[in-house]
């Protein structure tokens, strides 16, 4: 008999996954065909807070385009192997539905694989809201996992709740708090959506 793989929330699957983190990096590429970072243009001087920046995918190449990034994970054990990378890039522990962080204060907020992990999404948005500048741009991915994936971990073999999101859903979310969406774009893979890439500006 299979044992039965265990279901675990963001904070303690990725507190125990972090160390094998990395070892997915190009998988997630994957999902964005290399579309996601040049929709945001020149990032010179701009503020910006990664959301789920995990190990650093995202804050590293957004740092080396000139940004000021502030990253942002609910796993303090994968935002310490970031910060190993650089110790530049300012770290903060905390929830995506609750930023510890003042209003209008980024240019730019990302968010790539977050929220599959979010039950009721339109929590983060409101906050993403928030936290921009007039003008800002929210730039986020939601990807069609209907099944999450076994993730490998020291102790075994684990699953991290996640949550299916219909792309118009997220759409009509975003423009319920006011947001006007710049680009709405579908990746595809044989004819069936992998990832969905949203610029949306408060």
């Amino acid at each position: 008999m299979s044992k039965k793989i265990k279901i675990l929330d963001s904070q303690t699957g990725y507190n125990l996954h972090a160390p094998l983190y990395d070892q997915k990096l190009a998988y997630l590429d994957s999902f964005e065909q290399n579309q996601f970072l040049p929709l945001l243009g020149k990032l010179s001087g701009k503020k910006i807070l990664d959301v789920g920046a995990g190990t650093g995918r995202l804050s590293l190449r957004l740092t080396e385009k000139g940004a000021d990034v502030t990253a942002l994970d609910i796993s303090p054990e994968i935002l310490k192997i970031l910060s190993k990378k650089n110790k530049n890039i300012q770290t903060i522990v905390a929830d995506a539905e609750s930023l510890p962080l003042p209003d209008n204060s980024f240019d730019i907020v990302v968010a790539a694989f977050l929220i599959v992990h979010l039950k009721e999404p339109k929590y983060f948005f409101a906050e993403a809201y928030r936290v921009l500048k007039p003008g800002g741009i929210l730039a986020i991915t939601n990807i069609n996992q209907k099944r999450p994936p076994a993730l490998q971990t020291k102790q075994g073999q684990i699953i991290i709740e996640s949550y299916y999101h219909r792309p118009e859903q997220v759409i009509k979310k975003l423009q319920t708090l006011s947001f006007a969406i710049i680009k709405n774009i579908l990746l595809k893979e044989k004819d069936v959506w992998i990832n969905q890439i949203i610029l949306a500006q408060k």
